[in-house]
């Protein structure tokens, strides 16, 4: 059956919550840190299901991954076998950087289309043509992408949509490759930024990353180093969110607010105030919240992965407000719980008109992905009555310890 979280809602958050390191980063910088044939220590890690599920690919290949105190060592020197197994790579879609880092390093990889959150088409083609860029015959046999080259050699790559994992990829596949590779149209996240940050460290020569434009000049071979991944965006951005929505006053530590412009903008339009600190952002929610309009985008734009959290707050502020999804075409599967719980929301195509009710009541719901997840414990936050929400391996996947985190908070939810 798997575990519950069972909340009642009508409590404020009051208090301090410290980020952790961020998910979607440390996974890519797993797989850059297995690119070595030395120790490279990654600290900060958040004990998420996603991270020890990609220590086990990576261990399938023969990457040594051992883990710490809040860390993890990895070494690449032993790799051998370029199929990671099905059954491991189906579970997580940053499987799909194994990729990358086989093709870099055997000059082979047979990795199977990757899983993860049914959240829409995240098709392969970029990567491919990307890899075919760099010299490498690419095919799709039996839904496995099956990678071969004898050499790869440095090119230019215009990714026709921007994307985050075909950057990343391309740095993981470019960084060994003789000669100099351009990306062109590059995502822009920090979570690229940091993957070359770790990559530059190691001995790679990257320049541009966080730019449209980036240059990897390939080198003969990294070596190891100490890294510690950036906090995660993401959870900073969903404790916010949740304060703004059940009323309170939170101090967010190990958060970098430059990392969420937008999102702060939008809930200072909504009626929260903010206060910005180096590394820590106070909100304040001392009233209800006014509805506004969202669009998703790219970095530096809102994220497509707070969007299920806002769209929380919108079902129970005053008036009406608009969310437009641009990223995923199946993001908005949240709804049909939400409305079990009492919200109105009409959804067409790719935006969703939330027209705010005074208080949701609680109900039974389930968690359909990691973001649709802790949207649903938002919404058992404030409810009125008990709410349980059911998938929980869901946020386990992407959170750390986000039950505990909301308790200390003074939120009432218990895990069953």
């Amino acid at each position: 059956m798997g575990d519950k979280l069972v909340l009642t809602g009508g409590n404020k958050l009051r208090g301090t919550v410290e980020v952790s390191g961020s998910k979607n980063s440390i996974l890519a910088l797993m797989s850059a840190a297995a690119l070595g044939k030395e120790d490279v220590c990654l600290s900060n890690i958040p004990s998420n299901s996603d991270v020890y599920t990609m220590a086990e690919i990576l261990r399938s290949t023969g990457v040594q991954v051992r883990f710490g105190e809040g860390c993890v060592y990895i070494n690449g020197k032993d790799i051998v076998d370029h199929k990671p197994p099905y059954e491991l790579v189906r579970k997580i879609r940053a499987s799909v950087y194994t990729a990358g880092l086989l093709l870099g390093r055997l000059g082979q990889a047979e990795v199977a289309l990757p899983g993860g959150d049914e959240i829409g088409s995240r098709p392969v083609d970029l990567h491919m043509r990307g890899f075919q860029t760099l010299g490498a015959e690419v095919t799709v046999e039996h839904g496995f992408m099956i990678c071969k080259a004898s050499r790869l050699t440095g090119a230019n790559y215009y990714i026709n949509k921007c994307s985050v994992g075909t950057t990343i990829n391309m740095l993981l596949a470019s960084v060994l490759a003789d000669g100099v590779t351009i990306l062109e149209n590059a995502a822009k996240e920090p979570e690229i930024v940091d993957t070359a940050i770790l990559l530059n460290s190691m001995g790679a020569k990257i320049r541009g990353a966080g730019t449209d434009t980036i240059r990897i000049e390939g080198v003969r071979e990294l070596h190891g180093c100490e890294h510690s991944p950036i906090p995660d965006r993401i959870e900073a951005g969903t404790f916010l969110i949740a304060t703004a929505a059940a009323g309170g006053e939170v101090l967010v530590t190990n958060v970098l607010s430059e990392h969420l412009r937008i999102p702060i903008a939008k809930l200072r339009e909504a009626g929260a105030e903010i206060i910005e600190g180096d590394t820590d952002i106070l909100i304040r929610a001392n009233r209800r919240m006014k509805a506004v309009d969202v669009d998703t985008a790219v970095f530096p734009g809102f994220a497509t992965d707070l969007q299920a959290p806002f769209g929380v707050l919108l079902s129970q502020a005053e008036g009406a407000g608009i969310i437009r999804e641009t990223i995923f075409d199946n993001r908005f599967r949240y709804v049909d719980e939400l409305r079990r719980m009492g919200a109105e929301i009409k959804v067409e195509r790719d935006t969703a008109i939330f027209r705010g009710v005074d208080r949701l009541s609680g109900a039974p719901v389930e968690a359909t992905d990691i973001r649709a997840g802790v949207a649903m414990v938002i919404a058992g936050l404030v409810a009125e009555g008990i709410t349980e929400v059911s998938g929980v391996y869901h946020i386990d996947r992407g959170y750390e310890r986000f039950d505990e985190k909301l308790r200390n908070l003074g939120a009432d939810i218990r895990r069953c």
